[in-house]
């Protein structure tokens, strides 16, 4: 008697893919001020930052924006690392086998809230801009 074959969960290039693919579906108005962000992705939040951030479980935690928002930048700044989205493969993949959301939903939609850290956005502007992408 053969196994079926095994089936492997999305990996961190799948993650990366499906994050391209939600830059890719911002509005045009915006994606011009996210082109230099960097997307990577993680299995898991790791100590240091879990710590910054003051949550306890990392299973809490599905992307960072790391960076200095838009609307926090001053020419007289100095060089600055380049701003870069955070996700973590693991959370999302918890966070989509409990509430079974499309992935490609729910890595645009951690994206889309990361971006919005980049933008200094609100909430509501953050759910104007998902209901845009739904269209």
């Amino acid at each position: 008697m053969s196994r079926p074959p095994a089936i492997l969960p999305p990996s961190e290039a799948d993650i990366v893919a499906l994050a391209e693919r939600a830059l890719a579906a911002i509005p045009p108005r915006l994606a011009r001020h996210v082109s230099d962000v960097g997307i990577m992705v993680e299995d898991m939040p790791d100590e240091a930052t879990l710590a910054e951030m003051e949550i306890e479980s990392g299973w809490d935690l599905t992307g960072l924006y790391r960076g200095t928002p838009l609307n926090r930048r001053s020419v007289e700044d100095i060089a600055r690392l380049p701003d870069t989205i955070l996700l973590y493969r693991l959370p999302i993949l918890l966070e989509w086998l409990e509430t079974d959301e499309e992935l490609g939903h729910l890595v645009r939609s951690v994206v889309v809230h990361e971006i919005a850290h980049h933008f200094g956005f609100s909430d509501a502007e953050i759910a104007a801009i998902e209901a845009e992408m739904e269209d």
